[in-house]
């Protein structure tokens, strides 16, 4: 006989992969809220190899970024969501015949995800609490100490590919990561097989060398740590390594075959500007505190603030204009 609370938690769980779907996104995946007993060992070694560079934050909340329990007290489960962000048409695509352009990552081009997401997963936990009754829960995408990529991959949304991105093999990797942890018992998914094989594609591409091991990225070496995390100079021992990427980097995920399948998004809010689509080398080269409040006002490139984007961007130019000196005895 089947036991009613099986049923019944089944059905809760049907439910929210339903509301979940029709909020946008395009994948949810649950997973028991549990210790994270493998990743702890390896989190741990990664930063005591210093493998997060000056990001401290890394650093903090080691038990909590294990323990969903500590980040919300009765949690039971881990509701993962994956959104997606791939665009139509990049920003920053060279033009035949024209300079090469500079180029910010693809998850920066419409509005910040932290407050599309956030706003979407309020909703959803609004519905559940409407349809299922009292859920106490908590809300998080890249603002917490969870470790997104580990609940998802437990949850079969995919699995860590080897530059260290959650990878599907139906849409790739280009999505944001969302979690509701909540008290409610739901039936967990089981994780799915790791599908990249002998490919190393990523590996080979990162200019940085950031992907030391497959799974493993230095995230000091990471170009995306240089032009946003990093608030000192760029050294310059990664000149002309940037590949003119002023915010962000997209190279392991461009070159990575599972991205055949990655398909455009249809989150209006995600769409970039006719101002930022059309920003010219000279824009952003002569950019201005009104230019870059105007454009990147809402984006989450404005985390690197103007000081930051505009060193970005001479640390770049200067590399290509030595790239592209004539030679001298």
């Amino acid at each position: 006989m089947v036991n009613h609370i099986t049923l019944q938690s089944e059905k809760n769980a049907a439910f929210i992969r339903q509301q979940a779907a029709e909020l946008g996104f395009s994948f949810c995946g649950i997973s028991e809220a549990g210790f994270l007993a493998e990743e702890a060992p390896r989190l741990e070694r990664w930063l005591a190899q210093g493998r997060h560079g000056k990001m401290a934050y890394m650093e903090n909340h080691f038990d909590k970024r294990l323990n969903p329990a500590l980040l919300h007290e009765g949690a039971k489960s881990v509701v993962s969501l994956l959104l997606n962000y791939y665009p139509e048409k990049e920003t920053g695509a060279d033009e035949p015949g024209n300079e090469p352009k500079y180029k910010i990552s693809k998850y920066a081009y419409g509005k910040d995800y932290h407050l599309v997401i956030k706003d979407k997963l309020k909703q959803l936990l609004a519905r559940i609490r409407e349809n299922i009754g009292e859920v106490s829960g908590r809300a998080f995408t890249d603002s917490a100490p969870v470790l997104e990529k580990a609940w998802a991959a437990k949850s079969g949304l995919g699995w860590v590919g080897k530059n260290g991105n959650l990878l599907n093999r139906s849409m790739g990797s280009f999505f944001f990561i969302a979690e509701l942890i909540i008290d409610l018992e739901l039936p967990p998914d089981g994780p799915v097989k790791d599908y990249c094989g002998t490919c190393t594609a990523c590996i080979d591409a990162c200019p940085t060398d950031a992907i030391i091991a497959p799974q493993v990225v230095d995230g000091s070496r990471c170009i995306s740590y240089f032009t946003i995390e990093l608030k000192d100079a760029i050294p310059a021992s990664v000149k002309g390594k940037f590949e003119n990427w002023i915010f962000g980097c997209d190279i392991c995920q461009d070159v990575c075959p599972w991205n055949r399948f990655a398909k455009p998004h249809n989150e209006p809010e995600f769409l970039p500007s006719a101002e930022l689509a059309g920003m010219k080398n000279k824009d952003w080269e002569e950019i201005t505190e009104e230019v870059f409040g105007r454009v990147f006002g809402k984006s989450a490139a404005k985390r690197t603030g103007l000081a930051g984007l505009k060193r970005n961007v001479a640390f770049v130019k200067e590399a290509d204009n030595l790239d592209n000196a004539p030679d001298t005895l």
